[in-house]
């Protein structure tokens, strides 16, 4: 079984014991969080059940494995023949989960 979520302005497919890096939830290292944004939900070799926009009832659970920073993303602004640079980086606070269950509703 699949389940097609948004969490964090973003889509994400996930089924049973995947790994997926989100932008940051709270909860600790080892806690438990539940994500109830689910738009889809689908097994293979049967038809998807998608929501308008939510599936009423569905939930994934996770569990969280530990939070970290992104990749770094240069940011660099420059206007020609006026002198002006600007550079910036970003690492984006993320959290990694491990999917530990799919309720249907």
């Amino acid at each position: 079984m699949y389940a097609v979520i948004r969490t964090g302005g973003k889509q994400y497919r996930v089924a049973k014991n995947d790994v997926i890096f989100v932008e940051k939830l709270a909860g600790d290292p080892g806690s438990s969080v539940t994500l109830d944004e689910v738009l889809m939900l689908g097994d293979e070799g049967q038809e998807a059940k998608a929501g308008a926009p939510l599936v009423a009832g569905a939930s994934v659970t996770a569990q969280v494995l530990e939070h970290k920073l992104g990749d770094k993303v240069l940011v660099f602004k420059k206007r020609r023949r006026h002198n002006y640079r600007r550079k910036n980086g970003h690492r984006q606070a993320m959290t990694v989960l491990r999917i530990t269950g799919i309720r249907a509703g």
